[in-house]
This record gives C-alpha cells, sequence and structure tokens, in this order.
C-alpha cells in the first residue's frame, strides 16, 4: 500500500466510526476472507447480504442469499453489475464455486496466484464446463478427451494448480462475531464527526450526513438568513429592463455598500448585486446600457463595493477598461477548498430545496454563489477582525489580487521556435537512449509501463528487488531506481530517458500549449489561496517549478524572453528563508554570517565539519546545504542520512553540531512547536495564521507531519509575505512613475519585470530599492 495512502486509513476508521459504522479487521486475514464469513453468517441465518467491491474474486461467494455488486463507474444502473447465481451461469457458463476452479488453472498475477503454465482463461473455462472441478480432472486425467500437449501441462502443474486452488479460496470462517445485531449501526457523534470533517475540508459531506450545528438552525429551511434579519420568503430575483436601471443605481448609491457578483464566462456577462434586502439585483450585457451602468457603479469611489474572486473579475473588467474602485474582498488561505458552498457549509449556511425551487436556482449557480457569499461577508469579515488579520487582508492580500491580475494580463514572451528545436533536440536524444534500452531488454516492452518495466527489471535481468518491510516490492520510482543505479547499465539510461520525455512533454510541449495565439504569450495563473504558508502557485502551466539544476532544465528557462528592445530584470533574494530564521530566531551567529555577506552553506559547512572555512570542499558546502534547508523543513536525521547517503550516525552528528553552534535556532524552532501545541496554530510576522489540530494528535504520523509545518510555516509564510509586499511596492512604484516596465512572474524568491531598454536604469533602482526595504507596512 502506498504510504500516501496508508496515512489515511487511521483517519477513515476514525470517521466511520464517529458515523456509527462497525470497524471489522483481524490480523492475520484478509479483508476478502472478513467478507467471505459476513456472507457466510448471512447465509447460516438465511438473511440476504450484497457485497459492494470492486474485486471479482468475491463472485465465488455468490449463493442463493450473497450478491456480489462490482463497482464499475460506467455501469449507470446497480442492476447491471450486480451478480447472482443466474447472472454467473449466464456469463461464464459456470456456478460461483467453479470460479475458484477456474482460478486454480489459470491463475492470477495480480494476487501472486501462479495456476498452471500455459494455460489461460479460454482453456480454464471450457475444462471446468466440460469436468466440474481440478480433483475430477486429476483423477481421470488419462481417460479425458484433450490433447496431448494440455494434458502435460496439466501433469506438471498439478502441485501449483492444487496449491492455486487453496490460495484463491476466500476463508469463511474467521473468527469474528457471528451475531448480525452487533453490525448495526451505532448513533452518530454528530460533533466530533462534524470537527473531524471540518479539519478534513470535506464540508459537503457535513451538508450530506446532516452535521450542522445545531446553534445555526433556525426557523424554516435556509440557516443564515434569520441572523441577518432576513425573512427568506420576502427574497426574489430582480431581472432589470434599461428603463429601470437608474432605479437601481438610486438605491446602490443610497446604500453606500453593495456586495457584486460578475459572471465570469467568456461570451456572456451578467453581474449580480446584492442590497441589505437580500434580493438579488440581476443587469446582463443584454441590457444596451450594460457597460455604463458597470462603469457608474464599479468605479465610484463613493460606493464601497464587496466580493469574491477579485483577481478573475479585475481581469475580465480590465478587457472591457473599467477600473473598480473602493472594493473589498475576502480570501481564505487555509484551506484547500475555497469553493463558496464549502465555506457556507462550514459555518452553517445553505439554501434549501425549496427556496431555490421557489426561486428557480439551479445547483452552484450563479444566483446561488452570489447569496450564500453576500450571507458569509459579516462572518468572515468578524473572523478576520477577531484573528488580527485585517493589516495582512486589506494590505497585503487584497491589492495583490490586483497586481496578479496585472501579471496575468501582460503574460511573458516566449520564443517559440528555441523551444521546437530544443524540443527536436530532445527527440532525438530519447531515441538514441531507447535505442540504447533495447539493448538490454525486448523492444516490445513498453518503457513507460511501471508494470513492464519492473517485470523485466527484476524478473528477466534479475536486479535485486528492494524490500519493503516483509514484502518485495515491484516499485519503478525515480527513488528506487536510484538505489539501483550500481547494478546494471540500463537503469541509468531509463532514468535519463524519463527525464528527457519529462522535460519534452511537460516544459516543450506544455508550455507551446499554452501560449496565446493572440500576442504569442503565456499567461500563468496565480494563485494567492493554494498553499498553507501563503506562498503563490503558478497553474496553466506552473512557471514556478521550472528546473534549474540540470543543464536541461536550465535551457528551458533561456526560452522566456522580453520583446523587442526590451529586456528581463530579475530580482532574487538571497537566502530569503535563512534570513528569517536568522530574524526570527535571533541567533547571534547566525546574524554575524550573513551581516560579514558570508557564504551562508560554506559557513554552516565550517560549523558543522569543525574545520576553517578555506578547508571545506564542495561536497561539505553541499551537505550543508541539505542541513540548512532541513532544519527549516524539520528534516529528521533518517532523511538526511537518505539525502546525502551517510549513516544515520552521521546525519545526527550533522544537525548536533548545527544545533550547537547555533542554539537559538533549536530554541526557537522547540518553542514554536511548544507554544503551537497550546494555542493550535503558527503565524508569519505579518500575521498570517496556520491552525494545526493534529499536533496532539495520539497518531505519530499525524503529529509529526504537522510539527514539520509548524517549523517550516512561520520561516516560509514570512518569507512570501515579504515577496508579497515587494510585489506591491515595484507594481505602484511603476505605476506611480508611469513607466512601460511590467512586473509579469514571480517565481518564489524571484520579481522579474520586462522592461524597455530606455528604462532600464530606473528599473533596476526601483527594484534594487525596494526589494531591500520591507516592513510589515506597505507604503
Amino acid at each position: 500500500m502506498p504510504a500516501e495512502l496508508m496515512e489515511q486509513v487511521p483517519v477513515l476508521k476514525e470517521l466511520l466510526v464517529l458515523l456509527g459504522y462497525k470497524i471489522i479487521e483481524k490480523e492475520g486475514f484478509e479483508a476478502d476472507d472478513i467478507l467471505g464469513t459476513l456472507a457466510n453468517i448471512c447465509e447460516k441465518n438465511q438473511k440476504t447480504c450484497l457485497i459492494a467491491t470492486g474485486d471479482r474474486d468475491s463472485l465465488q461467494l455468490v449463493s442463493k442469499y450473497v450478491n456480489v455488486n462490482i463497482a464499475s463507474t460506467k455501469v449507470k444502473d446497480l442492476k447491471e453489475s450486480t451478480y447472482t447465481e443466474e447472472k454467473i451461469l449466464e456469463e461464464f457458463s459456470v456456478t460461483p464455486k467453479q470460479l475458484i476452479e477456474v482460478k486454480a488453472l489459470m491463475g492470477d498475477a495480480s494476487d501472486n496466484i501462479p495456476g498452471i503454465a500455459g494455460v489461460g482463461p479460454k482453456t480454464a473455462f471450457k475444462l471446468i464446463k466440460d469436468y466440474g472441478n481440478i480433483d475430477y480432472i486429476y483423477e481421470n486425467i488419462e481417460n479425458l478427451d484433450i490433447k496431448k500437449t494440455l494434458k502435460e501441462k496439466l501433469l506438471n502443474g498439478k502441485d501449483s494448480a492444487f496449491l492455486s486452488k487453496y490460495l484463491g479460496t476466500i476463508v469463511k470462517n474467521v473468527p469474528i462475531n457471528d451475531d448480525l445485531n452487533f453490525y448495526k449501526n451505532g448513533p452518530v457523534k454528530e460533533k466530533e464527526a462534524r470537527d473531524l470533517l471540518e479539519k478534513l475540508e470535506m464540508f459537503t459531506f457535513i451538508k450530506k450526513f446532516s452535521l450542522y450545528e445545531k446553534s445555526t438552525e433556525v426557523s424554516g429551511e435556509n440557516i443564515g438568513f434569520s441572523s441577518n434579519g432576513i425573512d427568506p420568503e420576502k427574497v426574489e430575483i430582480i431581472n432589470y429592463q434599461d428603463k429601470y436601471l437608474n432605479v437601481l443605481k438610486e438605491k446602490i448609491f443610497k446604500e453606500e455598500t453593495f456586495f457584486f457578483f460578475l459572471d465570469l464566462k467568456k461570451d456572456f456577462y451578467k453581474i449580480i448585486i446584492v442590497l441589505k434586502d437580500r434580493n438579488l439585483n440581476v443587469v446582463s450585457k443584454e441590457n444596451k446600457n450594460y457597460f455604463d451602468f458597470l462603469k457608474d457603479v464599479l468605479e465610484s469611489e463613493k460606493i464601497k463595493k464587496e466580493t469574491y474572486n477579485s483577481k478573475e473579475i479585475f481581469l475580465i473588467l480590465k478587457k472591457i477598461d473599467i477600473d473598480v474602485k473602493n472594493i473589498d474582498y475576502l480570501l481564505n488561505s487555509e484551506k484547500k477548498d475555497h469553493s463558496i458552498k464549502s465555506i457556507a457549509i462550514k459555518h452553517g449556511i445553505y439554501l434549501s430545496e425549496s427556496f431555490k425551487e421557489r426561486l428557480k436556482i439551479e445547483e452552484d449557480s450563479l444566483e446561488e454563489e452570489t447569496l450564500l457569499c453576500s450571507l458569509l461577508v459579516p462572518i468572515l469579515k468578524e473572523e478576520i477582525k477577531e484573528n488580527n488579520q485585517e493589516n495582512l487582508l486589506k494590505e497585503i492580500e487584497q491589492p495583490l489580487s490586483l497586481v496578479l491580475a496585472s501579471m496575468q494580463n501582460v503574460g511573458v514572451l516566449v520564443d517559440v521556435e528555441a523551444i521546437k528545436n530544443y524540443s527536436q533536440k530532445l527527440n532525438q536524444e530519447i531515441e538514441s537512449i531507447t535505442s540504447n534500452i533495447h539493448e538490454f531488454i525486448n523492444e516490445d516492452v513498453n518503457i513507460n509501463s511501471p508494470k513492464q518495466l519492473g517485470e523485466v527489471l527484476f524478473n528477466d535481468l534479475s536486479i535485486p528487488i528492494p524490500k519493503k518491510g516483509k514484502t518485495k516490492s515491484y516499485s519503478t520510482s525515480a527513488e528506487v531506481l536510484e538505489s539501483l543505479k550500481n547494478y546494471h547499465p540500463v537503469i541509468s539510461l531509463i532514468l535519463k530517458y524519463r527525464t528527457l520525455t519529462k522535460l519534452n512533454s511537460t516544459y516543450c510541449t506544455g508550455l507551446i500549449s499554452n501560449i496565446s495565439e493572440e500576442d504569442g504569450r503565456i499567461h500563468s495563473i496565480f494563485n494567492q489561496t493554494e498553499t498553507k504558508t501563503g506562498r503563490l502557485s503558478s497553474l496553466n502551466p506552473n512557471l514556478q517549478n521550472i528546473p534549474v539544476r540540470k543543464n536541461e532544465g536550465r535551457e528551458i528557462r533561456k526560452f522566456f524572453v522580453a520583446k523587442e528592445n526590451s529586456v528581463l530584470i530579475d530580482a532574487d533574494y538571497s537566502q530569503i528563508e535563512l534570513r528569517v530564521l536568522a530574524h526570527i530566531s535571533e541567533d547571534e551567529n547566525l546574524i554575524s554570517a550573513f551581516k560579514n555577506d558570508e557564504d551562508i552553506h560554506r559557513a554552516v559547512a565550517s560549523e558543522i565539519f569543525n574545520l576553517p572555512a578555506n578547508m571545506i570542499t564542495d561536497f561539505m558546502r553541499s551537505s550543508a546545504k541539505v542541513v540548512n534547508f532541513g532544519i527549516i523543513y524539520g528534516m529528521s536525521g533518517f532523511s538526511l542520512a537518505k539525502d546525502l547517503d551517510i549513516t544515520k550516525k552521521e546525519a545526527e552528528n550533522y544537525i548536533e553540531n548545527y544545533f550547537s553552534h547555533y542554539p537559538k535556532v533549536k530554541e526557537y524552532l522547540d518553542k514554536t512547536i511548544e507554544e503551537a501545541r497550546k494555542t493550535g496554530f503558527v503565524k508569519t510576522l505579518f500575521g498570517r495564521k496556520l491552525h494545526l489540530q493534529d499536533l496532539n494528535s495520539k497518531k505519530f504520523i499525524l503529529r509529526s507531519a504537522a510539527e514539520r509545518i509548524a517549523r517550516n510555516m512561520p520561516i516560509q509564510g514570512t518569507a512570501a509575505d515579504i515577496i508579497k509586499i515587494a510585489m506591491l511596492r515595484v507594481f505602484k512604484k511603476l505605476k506611480e512613475k508611469n513607466l512601460k516596465s511590467r512586473l509579469v512572474l514571480q517565481i518564489h524568491d524571484e520579481l522579474i519585470v520586462e522592461s524597455p531598454v530606455e528604462e532600464l536604469d530606473l528599473a533596476k533602482e526601483i527594484l534594487k530599492w525596494i526589494t531591500t526595504r520591507v516592513s510589515p507596512h506597505v507604503t
């Protein structure tokens, strides 16, 4: 089982128990055996049961009282995928129990059941259909009307056939409770289940299982309205005609604050405005004066606007030449799911089916989102105020949306011909490496198939299989192959093949497919709510993970160019996270290294290896670099040993030496975790918070992961906030100076500006001045 899935199993069990379900497990038995035993208990009690599974092995359990449903996304009707005795006989021409006999002959590679060499499904089914079972076949093998070659296969594989039958037969007598009443659902622990689902951000399940907090419920089915003094029966959707737009405009200017949501579809614009009465006032592109109305209302300095998903709204408005003023919008960077419905459900707000039916509001429609979001605004504002995050919101995150919208709108220019030429070069290298790989393995083997590759490497070439606990793994992951490089030359070729094919598909073909036909630029989407630390992310394509460590990857960065008579300027923060660590921890030795402008990795290497700086080798410096960043990310001695290919003891000595020379770093990291256990959260210097409930978890895996995040988040998050402030200042200053230079990219600790040649010196000066002066308040 993959480690990522293994980590989720305890959480799944916990949730199921809270929802009242029974967890049935027995050491030494497989899940199939428990299913078989439960089915057997039902048969004995003459109770009908249905086994829902994706495993066709369970078909052998089908009987008068047991039906098996094979899960399938292709089948819409449950009956189509549910097997009875009659259906199995009709489809396979054998009985359910005879399916075991078939498997004994044909085997099953996915379950490591050998079967008989040379006997496939067609032959196996025919033999069992004709002779019933393998006992009869072997008792009468000399008299059976079968070919000589098949008889030889059967005789040679007799032991394997009976072993396969044993392995393929599901156990029906696992020692578990045989009282069916024991398995009835127990009471649901609503609060505990809701708290867990909220922590997992599975808000739709809160609604599905009706686990709302009772305190949020009000009369009627519509949660959220009464708390705002709104009668849901009076809420209406009003579609405004042109002649009444002035009436709506008067109402808006009279209230001076309104919530709006803009339809972001490409070919149809629509704005929904919600005032205090919570009526949905709809104005669409079909109105002759639609754009004039938008301009009057959204550009007004007097009226305060509230909305959601502002960056996309800025982009839309930019295209229709509207510069929205006096706007407030809300962000929630702590959650992965930022959909309005999820956030609303978390706060106990939803629209009942009867309400939606009365207003003809469709599920997940713009109307539903607008109403939910307008109800959320006062609640979320209060939360932000209570968390002392108003400065973070208003001085960093809100204005940053406009910057990101501008960056997306401008885009970054790419040299298409250079990409195509490089892709052609990569293809030639890939063909050459493929040919070399095929000198060692059969040409019919698909190099991209982990299963086929695993069989060739570990069976045909007899490369030792890396062990995982008590079981052997056929994994061909990069990590596994890296550990096997010295066993066979084909391994290095496969790793090289994978590197080049990924470069070609992701960074050549991928980049080309995202180039705009209109301006030859890539307009990547920048997200400010995707990461827990507050770092920005990029997608379609991801421009923040262009590889730079290898020569092949560095070539890709050359494809990003400036337009004619312009240049790209790159302002790169040097070791920003380590500088933040030095500042937060107040460690004198670390601060001194930076103040003296030392090579920080060489300085740390000097400390952990107890050698003068001039005796530090490149390997030592590289090792110190891993230690430096490993400390920030809470790396253990085991992980460090793995990364540096050294013993665990050596790695632990490195860490120990580090902390002995930088004692306040250790003090700070320990104190951070200690305080977080009490408060339940960690925060950046600018007030960004991240709640970590798992810090007090009894489960080691969850607790350790939370501790790593607790160490890292204040450092990485503060660095991310500093970069954002720098972006805001650069954007503002370029605009103030009325320059044509534009901020086009942010790659973690780098800001990239496209500048006309004549503005180069001034743009460089602005970047240099701003990025060396950051305070908690944007000025």
